[in-house]
């Protein structure tokens, strides 16, 4: 074969394969804009139709990853791969990546659980996985809780699903537990019917159950009052500190001395 021809066959290749390169670009550029225009229209359409927003997330990611799978798949066909040999590599991989990553996929089944059963959803504030927080997200592998002091922890979904998980949204109202400590000699009919008296003054502190106080227990220091606001969730750390607040300065105002421990000696045995 002489240069000619063989300059002109390199030529036609690269023409070929330069033409396949760019239908590949444009394919996934087109692609890529068609699954984002898909996966926004599936959100949108599933909060018309008053889908919870987790649930919408995890739908529209679902199909995303779908989606785009095919679309990588119609480029290799660009450049004559086999697609079922394609897909019977995929299907290779996937079980060699399901060996491999076993608690990924533990992951993501648990949250398909925490979808359909929902124990709790995004705006709840739980205790779940060891931590305490607001949940931001629940994604496909893991779900975004962010902490009381507002910091962002990502925990697995498996990790969630095989622990304890507390739901404090979950009711209507909750009750806040304090204490208070009297000391020896203070009148606790009278400590009892003042904190009463200043707790429904406490603002967002529930009428309904009526706040309550009792005598919990007795130490070396004296009685020891339990004081037990009820409020709702949203205002549960506000009642909590405002509580605080009431008992240090009801005490005050009535002047009751400070509880001192007082050590019972006991006189030695004959």
């Amino acid at each position: 074969m002489e240069l000619k021809d063989t300059l002109q066959v390199a030529i036609d290749v690269g023409v070929r394969f330069g033409i396949r390169i760019v239908g590949a670009i444009a394919l996934w550029i087109v692609g890529r804009a068609l699954i984002g225009f898909c996966g926004r229209f599936i959100s949108r359409w599933l909060i018309r139709q008053r889908v919870d927003p987790t649930l919408g997330l995890y739908a529209a990611s679902a199909v995303s990853i779908g989606l785009n799978i095919v679309l990588v798949i119609a480029i290799l066909g660009l450049f004559g791969i086999e697609t079922t040999t394609f897909a019977a590599l995929l299907a290779a991989a996937g079980v060699a990546i399901g060996v491999a990553w076993g608690g990924l996929l533990g992951n993501f089944a648990a949250g398909v659980f925490l979808v359909i059963f929902r124990p709790f959803k995004a705006g709840d504030f739980i205790s779940a996985g060891g931590v305490v927080g607001t949940v931001q997200e629940i994604g496909m592998f893991a779900t975004t809780i962010n902490s009381p002091d507002n910091v962002r922890t990502i925990v697995g979904n498996n990790k969630i699903v095989s622990d304890t998980i507390q739901n404090f949204s979950a009711n209507a109202y909750r009750r806040v537990d304090l204490t208070a400590q009297l000391a020896h000699g203070v009148d606790v009919n009278e400590a009892v019917s003042m904190l009463r008296a200043r707790l429904v003054k406490i603002p967002n502190v529930l009428a309904q159950p009526a706040p309550d106080v009792e005598i919990l227990q007795f130490n070396l220091a004296g009685p020891v009052l339990a004081v037990r606001p009820y409020c709702d969730n949203p205002h549960y750390w506000q009642v909590y500190f405002d509580t605080n607040r009431i008992i240090r300065e009801a005490f005050a105002t009535a002047r009751y001395p400070v509880p001192e421990q007082h050590l019972r000696v006991q006189s030695p045995s004959n």
